[in-house]
């Protein structure tokens, strides 16, 4: 029987996030296999997968942060705000020669904080129960409304004439593609990204992670009690607690946020969190 619990994936390009949890329902021996946070085919780098029970622990863990190395192209605008897309723009020479490094520093540094980010159009959000990135490729036109995201830290590691190599810390749901094409925007030049490497999710980075190749010489799944104290706040709760906690009845005590429940024995019980005077289940792993 599977371990419940979590896989760290390395993706590699080419592969969309549904190609890998084909893969690992196969390695796991289970149907029960979901990822949290889509990663394109072009992109490789962390992807997180739950198995058995632990595909109820990935909708909390959307919401945690995420980090990326990345490489935007100035000058060109595609379809898709990426290397895949058709080429839409090219900027003019003259106009290119005004890209300095300090405006690009500039143009990038406005990105911090606080944004309202149009995504890309060729993204997984749903319009209408259909996908965005189905309805482009059908032909469609996409016009999706900005969302509220923050970029935590955005560091520019190199600008090689119109290749400018970033690395970002921001909240799930952010676009770095979206950045690329906003900020070539600014620039009056246009842009796209040309690589992207997811390089955490959370407290899971590449270190943490094993490669298709690693995971078929030796699967290993990060057990859902160990995934659950490494990804939330955690308490201990005695025997009396923990059997509230099984039926999922509210706790008298109140906790600090969103929070993993032990019992005595070490076992993951639950999700919960605070509601007025103690605490009422999120999700009961019981």
């Amino acid at each position: 029987m599977t371990t419940p619990g979590l896989v760290v994936v390395d993706k590699p390009g080419g592969m969309t996030s549904h190609d890998v949890v084909a893969r690992v329902r196969r390695l796991a021996g289970t149907r029960k296999v979901g990822h949290a946070g889509t990663l394109d085919p072009m992109a490789t780098g962390v992807l997180v997968l739950g198995v058995d029970r632990a595909t109820r622990l990935l909708g909390h863990l959307m919401l945690t942060e995420k980090r990326y190395d990345a490489t935007l192209r100035l000058g060109v605008t595609t379809t898709t705000d990426d290397a895949e897309g058709d080429v839409v723009t090219t900027a003019a020479p003259g106009d290119l020669e005004a890209v300095t490094e300090e405006r690009v520093r500039a143009a990038l540094a406005a990105y911090v904080g606080e944004i309202d980010q149009v995504p890309t159009a060729v993204s997984a959000i749903k319009v209408d129960g259909k996908r965005a990135y189905q309805r482009v490729r059908d032909g469609e036109e996409v016009d999706l409304p900005a969302r509220r995201v923050t970029v935590h830290d955005l560091t520019v590691r190199e600008v090689d004439g119109l290749e400018v190599k970033i690395s970002v810390r921001c909240s799930s749901g952010t676009y770095i593609r979206a950045i690329a094409r906003d900020a070539g925007r600014d620039l009056g030049v246009g842009g796209h990204l040309t690589a992207l490497r997811r390089t955490a999710v959370g407290t899971f980075d590449l270190g943490a992670s094993r490669t298709l190749e690693q995971l078929d010489d030796a699967f290993s799944v990060v057990p859902i009690a160990a995934a659950a104290r490494a990804t939330f706040v955690s308490a201990d709760l005695d025997e009396s607690e923990a059997g509230e906690v099984r039926f999922g009845r509210r706790l008298a005590r109140t906790l600090a946020g969103l929070t993993a429940v032990f019992a005595p024995d070490g076992a993951f019980l639950a999700l919960y969190e605070p509601d007025g005077e103690g605490s009422r289940a999120v999700a009961v792993f019981v």
